[in-house]
């Protein structure tokens, strides 16, 4: 093909119209919002030197809290995961009193503001509070500790899990179990081949969300965290204490390390989403 069909075909106008305008703005829109906020934030950490930001990265403080924020959040999304899985097919496969009720609220944590979230979550976990106090006498406490934030990012991601999932979920044909019982295949069989590789690509979306609002969530953490020093303190939480101590360039620093982790866990997730979209299009 010659360099002018390949013009006279790239020129050629598309069914939908303002294809260039569309793109453009969607071009600008990304730049202004995301490209410019997330150069300035690497450019400002990168003005204390390198020297000073593999010592920032490597201090003791920084990467405990980097691994609370990390690891509860891991946690905290795959929990989600199975529950988030396990709600959407109960509200997907099952009719029952206060069906719709329990839909509307499996969205509240979107509307609840996160500090109230917080509060509410630390007044229940707290030793004594309502749940507590039922694992005080065991010796088990929740409020406070890392398990707390656990708690608190489960409650705030479940809806990213459920909501990515149930759409598919309601496009399974219920013909295709019927099909596959009807060929032998036991109740077991049929969740994990025939419905589970429809739904990866869905519950991986799901599991990206939920880790990714996990990661950087601050409101409904700290009040029930207990950010103890190298015991419950989150990045983010750590950030704020550099910013109040004028620390800008330490808190920008933090924060691109985050960012760095965070972009390469996605970049992970997305690539087995792909691998699972593409490994299930071939097997129909």
């Amino acid at each position: 093909m010659t360099t002018g069909s390949l013009m006279s075909k790239w020129r050629q106008p598309s069914i939908l119209p303002g294809f260039g305008l569309t793109l453009g703005y969607t071009l600008f829109y990304l730049t202004i919002i995301i490209l410019i906020p997330l150069a300035a934030l690497i450019w400002r950490s990168s003005s204390i030197g390198w020297t000073e930001f593999a010592a920032l990265a490597t201090d003791e403080r920084t990467l405990q809290a980097l691994k609370v924020s990390f690891g509860c959040a891991l946690i905290a999304a795959a929990v989600n995961v199975v529950f988030g899985t396990l709600t959407a097919w109960v509200l997907v496969r099952y009719e029952f009193p206060g069906r719709r009720l329990l839909d509307a609220i499996i969205d509240l944590p979107f509307a609840l503001p996160t500090a109230v979230a917080g509060i509410a979550l630390a007044s229940l976990y707290a030793p004594k509070g309502w749940v507590g106090a039922l694992f005080q006498p065991l010796g088990l406490k929740i409020a406070f500790t890392p398990l707390g934030i656990i708690v608190a990012l489960v409650f705030v991601g479940l809806p990213f899990v459920v909501r990515t999932v149930q759409p598919v979920m309601e496009e399974i044909d219920r013909e295709v179990e019927e099909a596959a019982a009807t060929l032998g295949a036991n109740r077991f069989q049929t969740i994990t081949r025939v419905l589970l590789p429809a739904l990866v690509p869905a519950i991986l979306t799901g599991f990206a969300l939920a880790f990714a609002r996990a990661v950087g969530e601050y409101g409904s953490v700290i009040f029930i965290a207990g950010n103890i020093p190298y015991v419950s303190e989150i990045a983010p939480l750590l950030i704020v204490i550099r910013l109040e101590e004028f620390n800008i360039a330490g808190a920008t620093s933090i924060a691109c390390i985050m960012l760095i982790i965070s972009f390469i866990m996605l970049l992970v997730i997305n690539l087995l989403q792909f691998w699972s979209r593409r490994r299930y299009s071939n097997v129909r």
